[in-house]
């Protein structure tokens, strides 16, 4: 996923400014100059020299454009593919507050990809974002806690975040809710349930 910005429809104009602004160090016409090669809207398409201006934004910690720098190390867009490097750049991203690049920080060390595989981390960073309101990070923390992988296994908490993944959108939650639904008493059940009528998420720092 890259974050697009608001831009006009005229796109060649868009990339006439952000190409002045770009070139002057401001960090988000650098950022948005990228998005413009990578979706080809008054440019050709072109990862390569995406990757070129998310990096000066990147490097000026610009979280949106680590982010997108990020996702094209991951699929190898315009740059070798490479994990590790997808993932330090997720972690810069992380640490600023996207939830996305929490999530994508718990998918890494879930798998293994770039990093150590660690499932404690994983739920560590899945919490951050779905603590936030991420429903797939609140999907896959509630599957750790069902399996108790890198957390205690508990049927309750898993429940919890399942519940939470679902009411966030995630509709593909609601078989495995449903399953850790069976698993509690009723009165578990009813706690739980409150606790996610009560829940609100943080915001990003």
């Amino acid at each position: 996923m890259h974050y697009i910005p608001a831009v006009p429809p005229n796109y060649a104009e868009a990339v006439k400014w952000c190409r002045k602004a770009a070139a002057q160090g401001r960090v988000e016409a650098q950022n948005n100059l990228g998005v413009l090669y990578v979706k080809g809207r008054g440019v050709p398409q072109d990862y390569a020299e995406a990757a070129k201006w998310y990096r000066k934004a990147a490097d000026q910690r610009h979280a949106e454009a680590q982010h997108n720098l990020g996702v094209l190390y991951f699929n190898g867009h315009g740059v070798p593919q490479d994990y590790a490097e997808a993932a330090k750049w997720y972690r810069k991203a992380a640490d600023q507050g996207l939830a996305d690049d929490q999530h994508n920080l718990g998918n890494a060390y879930l798998k293994g990809r770039g990093v150590p595989q660690d499932y404690a981390e994983a739920a560590k960073w899945y919490r951050k974002a779905a603590d936030q309101g991420h429903p797939y990070a609140q999907n896959n923390l509630g599957v750790l806690y069902a399996e108790g992988r890198g957390v205690p296994q508990d049927d309750a908490e898993a429940y919890f975040w399942l519940n939470l993944a679902v009411i966030s959108g995630n509709e593909k939650s609601a078989k495995a809710r449903a399953a850790m639904e069976a698993r509690l008493s009723p009165e578990g059940l009813s706690a739980a349930q409150k606790r996610a009528r009560e829940w609100k998420p943080t915001r990003r720092p």
